[in-house]
C-alpha cells in the first residue's frame, strides 16, 4: 500500500511539473505575441491620428468609368458548378466596360462547371472559356498558367496587349468600383490588393464567422500598416490587379528557369508569394481602402466555409504554403520591416503549438483544482517572473478581444461585434487542427516530393440574392 500511495504521489508530482513547464511555456510565448501585436496597434494608432487611416469615398458613377485599357480577369475553376454561373453572370452585369476579357478555366473531367459556365456566358463576347487538358484538379497556379497562356495567344491574334491582369475565384461577388479602382491604380504602381469581405452566414455564425473576424482586422489594420512602412503586399488572390509588362517580365524570367507562366505550379499560395514578388520589384505595391458614394467598402465579398472540417482543410493550405514553402522558397530579406512581417506571416505553426499547449494547460489545471480540494496536492507558488507573464498575458488578451471587437462593429454591426470576442476559441481550435494537418502534409511533401491541393468547396453565392432581386425588378 505504502509502495503504490509513493508511485501515486510521484505521479501527481509529474503532473504538476507539467504543468508548471506548459504555463511557463504559454505565458512566455503569450507574451512574445502580445509585444508583436501591440506594435502594430501603436502604430496603426499613430496612422489614425495623423489622418492616414481615412477611407476616401467614390463618386457617384465612377464604376462605369471606361478603363484606361483592355483589363483581363483570370477566373480559375473546379468543382464550382454551384457558384461559377452566378460569379461569371453577376461579373459581368456589375462590369460594363466593353474593354474587360473575363478568362474562365475549367476541367474537360468536370463537365458540370464547364456547363454552368457555358449557361451563364451567353452570348456575351467579353468572356474566353478556357478548357484545360489535364484531368483536375491540378494546382491553382496551374490552371491560372494555362489562362495566362490563353490571354497571351488572344493577344498575339488581335494585335493589342492588355493593360492589367485581375485575380478572382469562382465564388467571388466583385463591387461595381473594383475594376475601375484597380486600372486607375495600376497607372502609379505593378500590383494592387483590395480588402476582402467574408459575408456572415445565417446558418453558421460561428465556423464562418470567425473568417469575418479575422479579415475585418487584418485588412483593416495589419494591411495597412504594413502598406504604410513600406512593407512587401501578399496578394489575396481575389480583388487584386497585375500590370500586364511587370506580369508579362516576370513570366519571361520564370520561363528562362524551366516555368511556363508567372504563377509557381509547385505553390499552394501562388498569389501570397506573386504578390510579394511583385512589391519588390518595378514600381512595388498599393493596398486600396475605399468606399463607395454609398459608404459602403469597395471589397470582394465571398461565402468562407461554414463547416469545421472545411475550415481546417482551407487554413491547413494557408498554413502550408505560407509558413513552410514561404519558409522553403522565398527565404529571408535583409528589409528589417519585412523579416517583421515575414515572422507574422509564418508563425502560425508556431501560434498552433501554444495554443495546444495553453488548452493543454486548462485541462490540467482543471483537474488539479479537484484535486487541491481533495487535499491530495499543494498549490504551487508562483515566481514573479511568471506571475508578471501571467498578468501580461490575460491584459493582452482582453485588449486582442476588444481590438476585435472593434473592427468587426465597425464592418458588420455591434452584433457581429460581441459575437467576435465569443469566436476567438473556435478560432484557436482551428488553428491547432489546421496546424497539425499542415505540419503532416509538409513533410510528406519532402518525402515524396508531391504537393496536394486541398481544395474548397463551394455551395452558395453571396450574390444569389442580388440576382433574384434583379431578375424581379
Amino acid at each position: 500500500m505504502i509502495a503504490g500511495g509513493e508511485a501515486a504521489w510521484s505521479a501527481l508530482d509529474w503532473l504538476l511539473l507539467v504543468e508548471r513547464e506548459l504555463l511557463a511555456f504559454s505565458a512566455f510565448w503569450f507574451c512574445i505575441g502580445l509585444v508583436d501585436e501591440f506594435a502594430v496597434d501603436l502604430a496603426w494608432l499613430g496612422l489614425r491620428l495623423s489622418g492616414r487611416t481615412k477611407t476616401p469615398q467614390l463618386p457617384v458613377g465612377y464604376g462605369s468609368a471606361p478603363l484606361s485599357g483592355p483589363a483581363a480577369v483570370l477566373l480559375p475553376a473546379f468543382g464550382e458548378a454551384q457558384v461559377i454561373g452566378t460569379t461569371v453572370a453577376h461579373m459581368l452585369a456589375t462590369w460594363p466596360q466593353r474593354e474587360l476579357t473575363v478568362y474562365v478555366g475549367c476541367y474537360r473531367n468536370d463537365p458540370a462547371t464547364l456547363a454552368a459556365a457555358i449557361q451563364a456566358i451567353g452570348d456575351d463576347r467579353r468572356v474566353r472559356l478556357v478548357t484545360l487538358a489535364a484531368r483536375g484538379p491540378t494546382t491553382k497556379a496551374d490552371c491560372l498558367n494555362r489562362l495566362y497562356r490563353a490571354l497571351c495567344a488572344d493577344e498575339a491574334r488581335r494585335g493589342f496587349n492588355f493593360a492589367s491582369v485581375v485575380m478572382h475565384d469562382a465564388e467571388d461577388m466583385v463591387h461595381p468600383c473594383a475594376l475601375q479602382a484597380i486600372d486607375a491604380a495600376l497607372m502609379m504602381r505593378d500590383f494592387v490588393q483590395l480588402p476582402v469581405r467574408p459575408e456572415p452566414q445565417d446558418g453558421s455564425r460561428w465556423i464562418a464567422g470567425h473568417y469575418s473576424d479575422e479579415f475585418a482586422e487584418n485588412h483593416a489594420k495589419g494591411m495597412v500598416v504594413r502598406a504604410a512602412l513600406g512593407a512587401a503586399i501578399p496578394a489575396a488572390g481575389v480583388g487584386c490587379g497585375f500590370s500586364r509588362s511587370a506580369l508579362g517580365a516576370l513570366a519571361e524570367s520564370r520561363l528562362l528557369g524551366g516555368e511556363s507562366g508567372p504563377f509557381e505550379p509547385g505553390c499552394l499560395t501562388e498569389d501570397y508569394e506573386l504578390g510579394l514578388v511583385m512589391s519588390r520589384q518595378g514600381r512595388g505595391s498599393a493596398f486600396l481602402r475605399l468606399r463607395d458614394d454609398s459608404g459602403t467598402l469597395v471589397a470582394t465579398r465571398s461565402y468562407f466555409p461554414h463547416r469545421l472540417e472545411s475550415a481546417v482543410r482551407q487554413k491547413t493550405r494557408w498554413l502550408h504554403g505560407i509558413a513552410f514553402q514561404g519558409w522553403d522558397r522565398i527565404g529571408w530579406t535583409h528589409n528589417l520591416v519585412d523579416i517583421w512581417m515575414a515572422l507574422r506571416d509564418r508563425r502560425g505553426p508556431l501560434t498552433a503549438l501554444v495554443l495546444a499547449a495553453a488548452y493543454l494547460l486548462l485541462v490540467l489545471d482543471a483537474g488539479l483544482i479537484v484535486l487541491q480540494w481533495q487535499g491530495k496536492v499543494d498549490v504551487l507558488e508562483l515566481s514573479s517572473p511568471l506571475r508578471v507573464m501571467l498578468l501580461a498575458s490575460f491584459a493582452g488578451f482582453a485588449w486582442r478581444a476588444l481590438c476585435r471587437s472593434v473592427f468587426t462593429t465597425r464592418e458588420y454591426g455591434w452584433r457581429e461585434g460581441l459575437r467576435s470576442m465569443l469566436r476567438i476559441p473556435i478560432g484557436n481550435v482551428i488553428a491547432i487542427m489546421a496546424g497539425r494537418r499542415a505540419l503532416v502534409a509538409y513533410f510528406r511533401s519532402l518525402q515524396d516530393g508531391r504537393v496536394t491541393w486541398e481544395k474548397t468547396v463551394h455551395e452558395a453565392h453571396p450574390a444569389f440574392a442580388s440576382l433574384r432581386h434583379r431578375a424581379k425588378a
